[in-house]
């Protein structure tokens, strides 16, 4: 259960860490929606093990291929299947710890679940299933290309370290090989990292995301708003542990007389002096950046022998090989998971708008005289 997401454009993820191929399938993707697997395959890259010295040495090309639901380069509107094959599985790694209970993993509470947990790699808990997710995102990315909407995702901190990203440095994210346009912060976080490495130990960090060019009125209410949307999304990414969204947390320090945003007229359209709010207003879009921050816990494996407990409830040192198959730090490669789950959330909102009124002529427009609202109503039958 619960391997979907979406309400209009739906994805379905499949497969586990260690099985023969993981993949999505997309539903309701408007038709002729040029797409290709070199489309694809580029965002794949962006989160693929083995890129540097900093994630898993796990050597996965992560090739997608598309198997429906495209023709001639183009979208049919029938369901989407795009297909991603594990190659670089090592199964026997986890033979001898099979029965161990893994601190901060998953498989004791899959085992209370299902009464059974495959545990080579982490199998459907692992973050292997992101880059079906990740291929999805592609898919979505293209469509919101259309509409001139664009989504970046980068480190925003690692341990201590914080960065300050300008909206400037964003088309950089991907030029940094730990996705931190900060130059400085970047050089501190890989000191960090090589660090935390030479101790066989892992950190957490925050990634920041930035959504540039959202129409007002996106998201809806009660159940559906655009935050709750993103939140549910970000926060299903595998170690994956808080969400927020404006100024966040820090905005309950503030008094509401210095937080609040003030409307003002601007170039002909209607602006907020600060975004506090971080683009969205009672659940819905107000036409200004959307800017929020998921916080990533430290990757729970590592080489440092670790006291747990077997599954009958003996006592056992967990000691896993360290074959730096794990990532030092799980922010960095979780950045495009995070563009990813942004644009899938932002598409199935545009698509979900559609239907929120009959007469999209209509619009809040203080310039727009009163007489001139009457030829974009709807006439009577």
């Amino acid at each position: 259960m619960s391997n979907s997401f979406g309400k209009i454009f739906k994805i379905t993820t499949f497969g586990e860490s260690h099985g023969p191929l993981i993949g999505v399938v997309i539903d309701g993707c408007p038709s002729n929606i040029e797409i290709t697997e070199n489309e694809i395959n580029f965002e794949l890259q962006k989160r693929r093990p083995n890129l540097n010295e900093f994630v898993s040495k796990r050597n996965e090309i992560d090739s997608a291929k598309i198997v429906s639901g495209v023709f001639n380069g183009k979208t049919t509107g029938a369901p989407i299947c795009i297909l991603i094959e594990n190659k670089d599985v090592k199964s026997k790694n986890y033979d001898k710890i099979k029965v161990l209970l893994r601190p901060s993993h998953a498989n004791y509470t899959y085992l209370q679940k299902y009464k059974i947990f495959d545990h080579r790699g982490g199998s459907r808990a692992s973050a292997r299933e992101t880059a079906a997710r990740v291929a999805a995102g592609a898919v979505a990315k293209k469509i919101l290309k259309t509409l001139d909407i664009k989504i970046f995702a980068y480190v925003k901190s690692i341990g201590e370290i914080i960065s300050d990203v300008k909206i400037d440095d964003l088309e950089n994210i991907y030029k940094s090989k730990i996705f931190c346009p900060d130059k400085i912060a970047e050089k501190k976080m890989i000191e960090k990292l090589k660090d935390i490495q030479k101790e066989e130990d892992s950190i957490g960090g925050v990634v920041e995301f930035v959504i540039l060019n959202v129409p007002p009125s996106l998201g809806e209410p009660i159940y559906d708003k655009l935050n709750a949307k993103l939140a549910a999304a970000l926060i299903s990414i595998p170690a994956a542990i808080g969400f927020e969204i404006g100024d966040g947390f820090v905005g309950t320090k503030k008094m509401g007389s210095k937080r609040n945003d003030l409307f003002a007229f601007e170039k002909g359209k209607i602006v907020t002096k600060t975004n506090n709010e971080g683009g969205i207003q009672a659940g819905i879009s107000n036409g200004q950046l959307i800017v929020g921050r998921v916080a990533f816990k430290p990757t729970p494996s590592i080489g440092k022998p670790q006291e747990t407990i077997d599954i009958y409830g003996n006592k056992k040192v967990l000691e896993f090989p360290n074959d730096k198959r794990s990532d030092p730090c799980i922010a960095i490669r979780a950045a495009s998971v995070v563009e990813a789950m942004c644009s899938l959330v932002m598409i199935d909102s545009y698509l979900l708008n559609r239907v929120a009124t009959l007469d999209p002529l209509l619009k809040l427009n203080p310039l727009l005289k009163k007489d001139e609202t009457k030829k974009h109503k709807l006439k009577k039958p």
